[in-house]
């Protein structure tokens, strides 16, 4: 949210379209939303979202939790003026994920690659509902035990974002449904264009770095069964109404 102000203070400079900009980039444009009543019984929802923040919650009975979609984005992905100077918000998703790829030898990394020109936006985009993406990439069974440490640490870095007892119940849902991949599509080095995607039986991240001269990432979590609570709602309407 701190960066709407970043944001306006790059694009405002131009007194003629400041308030224009001052109302577009504004750090209270985010919004609560709820779905159902919430109860301590029953099923409800809600939601945070504003520019580059989407999180969405589905609660049964007080305390099963869906988590997914979750969609963070930054810009700029660096700050590179000002008092937030070297602020680097999605700097850790980044990182990691250029780690595993220079780590890989020729024979991991030819099976990795998918794509010579990132994509520039995250493939499944804003669907509904998704499924896994072709080609698979990489699997983790052929990773050496630090490459494998080292994509592990990835997807905790997403799933590590909700509360400690939800991101153990994740995590341990992912390791349950092995193995999992890892793809790579645009250049390795920071400054380049660059995509990337973990996906397992059950989730899917990616991770896309194009906008900007690549200083303007987008990352979602998609669950495959679970956004927006579709298997908790499926289970109560089975349960409540017989469908």
């Amino acid at each position: 949210m701190s960066l709407e102000e970043v944001l306006y203070q790059i694009e405002g400079a131009d007194e003629t379209k400041r308030a224009a900009v001052r109302i577009k980039r504004d750090p209270e444009q985010y919004f609560v939303s709820i779905f159902g009543t919430p109860d301590v019984q029953g099923t409800w929802g809600w939601r945070i979202e504003g520019h580059h923040l989407s999180l969405n919650f589905t609660i049964k009975d007080g305390n099963l939790l869906r988590a997914t979609p979750t969609f963070m984005g930054t810009n700029p992905g660096e700050v590179r003026q000002g008092n937030l100077s070297g602020l680097r918000v999605l700097g850790k998703e980044e990182d990691l994920g250029r780690e595993l790829v220079k780590s890989l030898d020729e024979a991991q990394f030819k099976t990795a690659f998918v794509e010579t020109i990132a994509p520039k936006e995250m493939l499944t985009a804003a669907e509904k509902r998704v499924n896994p993406l072709k080609p698979d990439g990489l699997s983790e069974v052929e990773l050496k035990p630090d490459q494998k440490a080292k994509l592990h640490e990835i997807i905790r870095e997403y799933t590590d974002r909700l509360r400690p007892e939800i991101a153990a119940e994740t995590w341990a849902d992912i390791e349950k449904n092995g193995p999992v991949f890892f793809a790579w599509a645009g250049g390795k080095e920071r400054g380049e264009p660059h995509y990337y995607r973990v996906q397992g039986k059950t989730f899917l991240i990616e991770y896309d770095n194009v906008q900007n001269e690549a200083n303007h990432p987008h990352s979602v979590f998609r669950s495959f069964e679970g956004d927006f609570g579709r298997d908790i709602l499926a289970e109560h309407a089975k349960e409540a109404h017989g469908k």
